[in-house]
């Protein structure tokens, strides 16, 4: 019995081996598609075909999920190819928008693809090992854009309260990069460029801080004058009748220091407290009669003046020739007197005595007689004497009818 059983043990090694095997099995995953073959194919390339599928120019192919050549022979098993297809991408640096296809899993890998290698402190948006999703199966589900912003950092100064700080940053405008470096502009501060400006191209900004005071000052206001004819002060005196104040307003002043310099003051309101008070000076037009003896000579008068005393004579008056009369009409002798023309119009007759001179009447212009109380005492050519004084000038009774109270 023993040798029959070898027998049959031999028939069904050779029943087996005559049996046809089942290929091994490979799945395909493309998008939200699952294929699977039943080959003995080990090239990509070959197995896409069989499964109708076709690749993009930036599509991938992934051998259990690791990137493989299309043309080479795979030895793992069991086989799961998955299909990366390549997403739309926009590509924001300061240089422009790159539209871009790609397959890549994560930010990075598109900035490498795209020749971008960051640097630290850059600024790059989404961050680098941020996934690359959204992949669309065909037909799309949608075509919408991935969006990736990329700034590189570059070298800036930043000069603040008389220290300069230097940063990497890649910010895109001056108030980012004082965002990063941790100096913000408060209040009424302010950045050279300004701070929605874009940053300079020599990387120098300067921060400005700036502060604000307020001061109370007090500011006098000078009082003013008023003259007015007073019967009760005697003529040619004056006297104050009402004494002046001075007012004060207080003025409300905004002052503006930029890195600790006042830059500017700014009067914001003024309030008055006190109002001047006017000032009133009474000039005398009370006439009062007198005597006294000049020269021993007892005369009566009613107004003594301080004048400048010169002299003329017909041919010695400053002209280009001799002239013997006078504005009056009468002939330039001993005894006549000239006076400004606004004093001649009012006092014209009018009896004077003159120390070391002697009685005299208002009889001529003087028209050189100006700035100062003045008198030119009148000679003939023949008695002529030179004056150059001062002198008392003594106005004789009566009193005129029109008096002249302030002589000016």
């Amino acid at each position: 019995m023993k040798p029959f059983r070898g027998l049959i043990l031999i028939a069904h090694f050779f029943l087996l081996a005559c049996q046809p095997t089942t290929p091994p099995t490979v799945r395909i995953i493309d998008s939200d598609k699952t294929i699977t073959l039943l080959t003995d194919e080990r090239v990509p390339s070959v197995l896409l075909g069989q499964a109708g599928i076709t690749l993009n120019p930036n599509d991938r192919a992934l051998l259990n999920g690791l990137p493989i050549a299309l043309d080479g022979p795979m030895t793992n098993t069991p086989i799961t190819l998955q299909i990366r297809r390549a997403v739309a991408i926009i590509l924001i640096t300061p240089d422009g928008e790159e539209h871009l296809q790609s397959s890549a899993f994560t930010v990075g890998e598109v900035l490498q693809e795209a020749g971008i290698q960051p640097s630290p402190g850059d600024q790059i948006a989404p961050p680098l090992h941020s996934p690359i999703i959204g992949q669309v199966s065909s037909p799309p589900i949608s075509n919408l854009p991935i969006t990736i912003y990329y700034s590189r950092s570059r070298a800036l100064t930043i000069g603040t309260n008389g220290k300069s700080i230097r940063i990497q940053s890649s910010a895109r405008t001056v108030g980012e990069a004082l965002a990063e470096a941790g100096i913000p502009l408060l209040g009424l501060d302010y950045s050279l460029p300004a701070e929605n400006e874009a940053l300079p191209s020599d990387g120098q900004i300067r921060v400005v801080r700036v502060s604000e005071s307020v001061v109370l000052a007090q500011k006098p206001i000078p009082f003013e004058s008023e003259v007015q004819a007073s019967a009760d002060v005697p003529l040619d005196q004056t006297q104050i009748l009402q004494p002046g104040e001075s007012g004060l307003t207080v003025e409300r002043i905004r002052i503006r220091y930029e890195d600790g310099e006042e830059v500017s003051r700014l009067t914001e309101d003024e309030t008055l407290v006190r109002p001047p008070k006017t000032r009133i000076l009474g000039y005398g037009t009370k006439v009062e009669l007198k005597t006294a003896t000049v020269d021993g000579v007892q005369i009566e008068y009613w107004r003594a003046v301080q004048m400048y005393a010169t002299s003329y004579s017909p041919c010695r008056s400053g002209a280009d020739q001799c002239y013997p009369g006078t504005s009056s009409g009468q002939s330039l002798r001993k005894g006549l007197v000239g006076l400004r023309q606004s004093w001649y119009l009012s006092m014209q007759g009018q009896q004077l005595y003159i120390p070391g001179y002697g009685l005299a009447s208002v009889a001529d212009v003087c028209g050189g007689c100006v700035g100062k109380p003045w008198i030119d005492l009148g000679y003939s050519d023949n008695d002529y004497e030179q004056w150059s004084s001062w002198v008392t000038v003594y106005f004789l009774t009566p009193v005129p009818a029109n008096v002249i109270y302030v002589l000016e």
